[in-house]
């Protein structure tokens, strides 16, 4: 075997081993105190792309997610608000048959229409009044075509709409959410038929809270899927781009 003056290959190869461990020993170290095996495009520009992707999708989902625990919110706030409209309706009710009865006299019905009248101007004022983060949901904005429009999902079409719909007592005309009441029960035989208009007017209000809350229902589901879907993108996405500690 010759002997090189010029050239010394053992110390050549020497420094190549020598980066080379440099450069792996830099990136364990970056790996273990990030905790991420992909800390640059170069670390694996294939699983890069998928993380990625992976990250807007989560990243869209706890969106979506917020999006539905607010529209859950919304809906349970007309629901409620549905709800003492319905007291006041029984309460109006129990007025009315007691203006019914010939033992009421002309002044009792007086009394009793001037508390009618007041409870009738409350439900307005319900229904003008009723507001989610500023939004007014029950006086008419979301009725007639013009639904709520919740995003609950990470992509363009993922969404669910929901009409609140018009509360107005005095409103005849029942579509566009009105309950018919006139405030009358000043006699006995209009006392008589205010009954049936405020039994009419519990029913329309029974029926919108129904669908209030199969809304909210609904809203229960998604969110208990859009927080399915999370967890497993993310521990998906922790699969390709968390360091394994025990191999670094």
């Amino acid at each position: 075997m010759g002997m090189s003056i010029n050239t010394n290959p053992g110390a050549i190869l020497a420094a190549v081993a020598a980066t080379k461990a440099s450069r792996m020993m830099d990136e364990a170290m970056t790996r273990l105190s990030t905790g991420k095996r992909i800390n640059t495009a170069k670390d694996d520009p294939g699983a890069l792309q998928v993380a990625v992707r992976m990250e807007a999708e989560i990243n869209g989902l706890t969106a979506s997610l917020r999006n539905a625990n607010d529209a859950q919110s919304a809906v349970d706030t007309g629901e409620q608000a549905l709800a003492e409209v319905h007291t006041l309706l029984l309460r109006m009710r129990e007025l009315a048959v007691a203006a019914s009865s010939e033992t009421s006299t002309t002044a009792d019905r007086a009394s009793l229409n001037s508390e009618v009248t007041a409870l009738e101007t409350e439900i307005d004022r319900i229904g003008s009044s009723t507001t989610w983060g500023g939004i007014n949901l029950l006086d008419g904005t979301f009725s007639d075509g013009a639904a709520m429009v919740f995003q609950i999902g990470p992509r363009s079409g993922n969404t669910m709409s929901f009409t609140m719909g018009l509360l107005k007592a005095t409103t005849a005309v029942e579509a566009q959410g009105g309950l018919g009441l006139t405030s009358d029960v000043t006699t006995r035989t209009n006392a008589s038929a205010y009954i049936s208009s405020i039994d009419a007017a519990i029913s329309v209000v029974s029926s919108r809270r129904g669908s209030f809350g199969a809304a909210s229902n609904r809203l229960d589901s998604t969110i208990a899927n859009l927080t399915n879907m999370r967890a497993n993108i993310e521990a998906a996405k922790g699969q390709v781009v968390d360091t394994d500690f025990a191999a670094e």
